[in-house]
């Protein structure tokens, strides 16, 4: 049993790790993609729209399919998909192939990305102990790895497709081969239990998922990444065009936020054994808020980095912690639940970029960084939403239920 497990976290673990370095490789390849196809500057936007828009799509349609299969069904295939979406990028001619690709990339990375939640949540049950933001660090891995080649790629002018084929040949038959080791929950939080019983439970009862009750945790799951999009779309403008840096200088602030979650989430789940996710939650909602005021207030480039790295550490801890709360508030249907929260990711991610932009340039880019810094104190008054949960004792530990243990997708 504890040998399936282990096999279990540690492919599970890759599966994130591989997300990340794919999705990096698409993001920070943008420029050359545009210059590969010829995509205009005001075509650009509706491409890139369209891969959240259909990873929202994708997740949805997840949440029907693991009513008839397992999770670690659709993860074992939505991944390739995702990882030869990836390469069709590089490899397509026309905008229609480029189209397509994203489409694809779209609904597999909305399949891919709840799926592999499903499963970390209720790998975290069996576990009986705070295992998730481990695996949202091996992500965080994954996208240091990813961008770093991306670097490579663009530093020697190499072809998109001859950027992506190495790391695709590398990545997609080692997560299939891993995706032998997949545990499933066993009878837990399925959406086929959600289905057998048309309630709407609150915590601790039924099977259903009350729209309400999962609200807040939606509402969080927005702020937090439209926090992320703000770092990952202006922090290189910000600090170059408000703050005087250079171009080289502007360009380290996402870097270091990038290396800040991974250190965040390695040790979050230390923190959220000894103190439990509600105190987490609270003390990253806080350090990303003084992070943001941080940079809205720098009056130089170098504090203006320190509150960007403030703003890493803050919400790193956020995410992994509200797909595992939307677990413990479903226990019944947490697949289910799972599937409609991981929508949210993808509207934050739509809605974050544009949003402080608009503002910016009607208001202050100053300003709009206070924005997200509000929308992500929002998360103080949702935190009991944390501790939510029949399987939470007294001491503010999870216990693992019998039926739960040591079984596997491959029948362990």
């Amino acid at each position: 049993m504890t040998e399936v497990l282990r096999r279990g976290r540690a492919s599970l673990a890759f599966s994130f790790f591989a997300q990340g370095a794919a999705f990096a490789l698409l993001v920070t390849r943008i420029p050359a993609i545009q210059d590969r196809y010829g995509v205009s500057d005001g075509l650009l936007p509706a491409f890139l729209a369209a891969v959240p828009v259909l990873a929202g799509a994708g997740s949805v349609c997840t949440e029907q399919l693991v009513k008839r299969v397992p999770p670690s069904h659709v993860l074992r295939w939505s991944q390739p998909v995702v990882l030869l979406a990836l390469l069709g990028i590089g490899a397509g001619d026309g905008l229609w192939a480029l189209g397509l690709a994203l489409a694809a990339f779209g609904l597999g990375v909305g399949a891919l990305d709840a799926s592999m939640n499903m499963l970390g949540v209720s790998l975290q049950h069996t576990y009986g102990r705070s295992i998730m933001l481990g695996f949202h660090a091996a992500f965080s891995l994954g996208g240091i790895v990813g961008a770093s080649l991306a670097w490579v790629g663009a530093h020697w002018d190499l072809a998109l497709f001859v950027s992506y084929l190495p790391a695709v040949v590398v990545l997609l038959p080692a997560a299939f081969v891993g995706s032998r080791w997949y545990v499933d929950g066993g009878g837990r939080g399925s959406a086929v239990e959600a289905s057998a019983q048309d309630v709407e439970a609150g915590p601790g009862g039924g099977a259903g998922v009350g729209f309400k009750l999962l609200l807040p945790l939606c509402l969080v799951m927005t702020f937090a990444y439209i926090g992320d999009s703000t770092v990952s779309n202006w922090s290189a403008k910000y600090l170059q065009d408000v703050l005087g840096s250079s171009e080289q200088l502007a360009t380290v602030p996402y870097n270091v936020y990038m290396v800040t979650t991974l250190l965040g989430r390695a040790v979050g789940d230390l923190g959220v054994r000894r103190f439990g996710a509600v105190a987490v939650v609270r003390v990253g909602a806080l350090v990303a808020a003084v992070g943001f005021a941080v940079v809205a207030g720098a009056p130089g480039a170098w504090v203006g980095m320190l509150g960007f790295t403030l703003v890493g550490f803050g919400l790193c801890v956020i995410v992994p912690q509200t797909f595992a709360a939307a677990g413990r508030l479903f226990p019944g249907a947490a697949d289910a639940a799972v599937a409609r929260l991981n929508i949210f990711n993808y509207v934050g991610f739509l809605v974050g970029s544009p949003l402080v932009g608009a503002l910016g340039d009607a208001w202050s880019y100053r300003a709009a960084m206070l924005v997200p810094m509000a929308l992500v104190l929002v998360t103080l008054f949702h935190a009991r939403s944390f501790a939510s949960g029949p399987s939470r004792y007294g001491d503010g530990h999870e216990r693992p239920r019998t039926a739960d243990v040591g079984r596997g997708s491959n029948g362990l």
